[in-house]
């Protein structure tokens, strides 16, 4: 199985390099986020749960999305693997991630990360955010705190996969197929 951490700052490029390793390699797209909203509207108890925290402005805690994330795994056994989108963001979450995946005799493969310099990140955000809307894509003072709170907090989490051996590092600059051209090689030698 392909179990694959698709890791960089915001505005690196991993959303279209996920669609393009999913449609690739036929996984499965794990976004801790989706994987919340789906259990809250389904009304499942670790959703109940999660929105109960959320709703008093809590964070969801690690054993909760670890336990959507085993929800997820045991309703996809014939995935061929899977991205994951969004997590780990803590070496505590990599080390529970880990825990969990072994104990459906499973591993991360790879942790690939894009690396881009920060002022390239910048203007990429800035011009997602005329087309998507979104505030926090249009502050360049929000996108530099978004950056330093990747840069600080979970970029560790490299450190983690690459006492592995499992840390790949891709230059995410370039065309979306030259980039990915660049991932598939990293994946073929998996």
């Amino acid at each position: 199985m392909l179990n694959i951490v698709l890791f960089g700052p915001p505005g690196a490029g991993k959303g279209t390099q996920s669609q393009n390793l999913i449609q690739q390699y036929n996984l499965i797209h794990l976004s801790t986020g989706d994987i919340l909203r789906g259990e809250i509207t389904n009304g499942t108890p670790l959703g109940l749960e999660a929105k109960k925290l959320m709703d008093e402005g809590l964070l969801v805690p690690d054993e909760v999305v670890i336990g959507m994330i085993s929800n997820k795994l045991d309703q996809n056994k014939d995935a061929k693997g899977f991205i994951f989108d969004g997590f780990p963001r803590t070496v505590a979450q990599a080390e529970a991630l880990d825990q969990l995946l072994v104990s459906k005799s499973e591993a991360i493969s790879a942790m690939i990360a894009l690396e881009v310099e920060e002022e390239e990140l910048g203007k990429r955000l800035l011009l997602r955010g005329k087309d998507s809307g979104r505030p926090d894509d249009q502050d360049p003072e929000i996108i530099k705190k978004r950056v330093h709170e990747y840069t600080t907090k979970t970029a560790p989490v490299a450190n983690f996969y690459k006492s592995q051996g499992k840390f790949y590092s891709v230059h995410g600059l370039g065309t979306i197929e030259n980039i990915f051209s660049d991932i598939k090689a990293v994946v073929e030698k998996l």
